[in-house]
């Protein structure tokens, strides 16, 4: 009982008693605990910084595809540039870039 007496009155308060009780459950043994809480707000803002990447990117073919729907120059330019296309009296000559060697 000694021991007892040393112990400031403070702690022996039944509502401090429950409220640490309380908040030690919730900051470190609950289902969304503080540590989940940092790393599922960390994980949103990277999700959200890939779907501002997607967004640009949507606007980007939506630009695209509206100007291969209007302007046919754009539309011959680009069948040339990405599917290689060409026209019946031309040849076609594919230059592609050196690779680099492992051991240079």
């Amino acid at each position: 009982m000694k021991l007892l007496t040393h112990i400031p009155a403070f702690l022996k308060n039944k509502y401090f008693i429950a409220t640490s009780a309380f908040l030690a459950w919730i900051i470190f043994f609950d289902r969304n605990d503080l540590l989940t809480q940092l790393q599922r707000r960390h994980e949103l803002s990277g999700l959200q910084s890939v779907k501002e990447d997607f967004t640009k990117k949507i606007a980007l073919e939506r630009k695209e595809l509206t100007q291969l729907q209007t302007n046919p120059a754009i539309l011959e330019k680009y069948a040339r540039e990405k599917y290689y296309m060409k026209r019946d009296n031309e040849d076609l000559f594919i230059i592609a870039p050196e690779s680099k060697k492992a051991g240079n």
